[in-house]
């Protein structure tokens, strides 16, 4: 192989380090002290690969290495760097990884491409801190304004925008992430399974046909906090019981699809929160994803339906917000065509496989041509302190991301 083992486990170690939990799971938010010290890492791991390094509006991490036509599109390969709360430590690192060992590994072989390559370590696509993911991503994509800065805020009241402005970042450049979609000739992801099935059919790569698309919806039902001991049953606005006359059949309609459509009721507060008050406000989210977005309305359609339900039959009010909103995407056939064929030579099985979480390529593909693979999950454990893939399992798709790159990175 040409990658290296031991770095490829020592850039995991050295980035779990930064971590706002320690011994509680990877806790590693958007610009804040935990963000600076990997970031810094990134960076200088980029700088003795040789890479020019620099970041964008939205204070995604970049490293170029320029091709022998500089005029080429560029090839971009990489993953996320920030965390859920008490997250693993391979979820996004794992494709930061791939992109540190990629990268000096074009450097000890002397390898020149005729394509520019970016690689990148993006910022806040899990929205862990501010709850809007995929925010690097769509920053590239040109999806995110100057206004929609000063809206996202953390949980303690802090905009994106006065967070960005605090870690040193401009917000009146995020515009300046915008990349056309003309300059770009591929984005590339590793990423880790976060489930089960390599591992239960024993393959060593999946690869991505295509991600499910994902709708994320904020419902805000009012009805009116009453005394709980005083007030009728008959006479209540009780803003709790309507949301759990509409939340307990979203998931038995989404399984009715039968198309592996899935719903998720996440969050929910009742409000004002004590017992012995009737709810007058409650407030829950719904994420729905599915490979056909005909499923995903149908979803949505549902939903409201039942809202429309419990506004006439319990006398209250709701609102329905999209907070999150990206079509299924199928990933190039070209990519996956060298997957296959790097993989029949470097001697790895593989596997055909559906997304069913969001990934940046899934907003990268309104730009380019892009190409997903997977790697193990130790007994499909993600999101949680007990996240790990095999260090030799996470090599072996860092190598296939290296052949593949090498091919495409030929090519004029």
């Amino acid at each position: 192989m040409k990658t290296n083992l031991i770095r490829i486990a020592q850039d995991i170690e050295a980035l779990s380090r930064y971590n706002a939990t320690p011994g509680e799971g990877l806790t590693r938010f958007s610009f804040t002290k935990e963000d600076r010290g990997a970031r810094e890492y990134i960076k200088k791991e980029m700088e003795k690969a040789g890479l020019r390094v620099y970041e964008d509006g939205a204070g995604t991490i970049i490293g170029r290495l320029e091709g022998k036509d500089q005029d080429a599109p560029v090839i971009m390969l990489g993953s996320h760097f920030d965390s859920v709360k008490n997250g693993g430590n391979f979820d996004g690192n794992a494709g930061v990884v791939t992109a540190l060992e990629i990268s000096r590994v074009l450097k000890e072989n002397k390898i020149e491409l005729n394509h520019p390559v970016e690689f990148i370590a993006i910022v806040e696509e899990e929205g862990g801190r501010f709850g809007s993911g995929l925010f690097g991503s769509r920053a590239m994509a040109g999806k995110i304004t100057r206004e929609q800065l000063e809206l996202l805020k953390d949980e303690d009241g802090i905009t994106i925008a006065k967070a960005m402005a605090d870690f040193g970042l401009d917000p009146d450049n995020i515009l300046q992430s915008a990349r056309k979609p003309e300059d770009i000739k591929a984005f590339l992801e590793l990423h880790i399974e976060q489930g089960p099935i390599l591992e239960h059919e024993g393959k060593n790569i999946g690869v991505v046909q295509y991600i499910v698309g994902i709708n994320q919806v904020e419902v805000v039902i009012e009805g009116r906090a009453d005394h709980a001991g005083t007030t009728p049953m008959d006479m209540r606005k009780d803003a709790l019981d309507a949301a759990a006359g509409v939340i307990y059949s979203i998931s038995s309609f989404a399984g009715s699809l039968k198309d592996c459509t899935v719903a998720t009721v996440g969050t929910i507060t009742a409000l004002p929160g004590a017992a012995n008050i009737v709810p007058g406000k409650v407030i829950f989210t719904i994420d729905v994803r599915s490979k056909d977005e005909q499923s995903i309305c149908k979803v949505i359609d549902f939903v409201k339906s039942r809202l429309e339900g419990a506004k006439r039959e319990k006398e209250v009010i709701y609102t329905i917000e999209s907070k999150l909103e990206v079509p299924p995407v199928e990933m190039d056939e070209e990519i996956i065509e060298l997957h296959y064929k790097n993989c029949e030579a470097l001697g790895f099985s593989w596997m055909n496989m559906l997304s069913g979480a969001g990934h940046d390529a899934m907003v990268m593909s309104e730009l380019t041509k892009v190409g997903l693979i997977f790697v193990p999950s130790k007994n499909g454990r993600s999101h949680c302190p007990e996240e790990w893939t095999d260090y030799e399992d996470l090599q072996r798709g860092i190598e296939l991301m290296y052949h593949t790159l090498l091919d495409l990175g030929k090519e004029i």
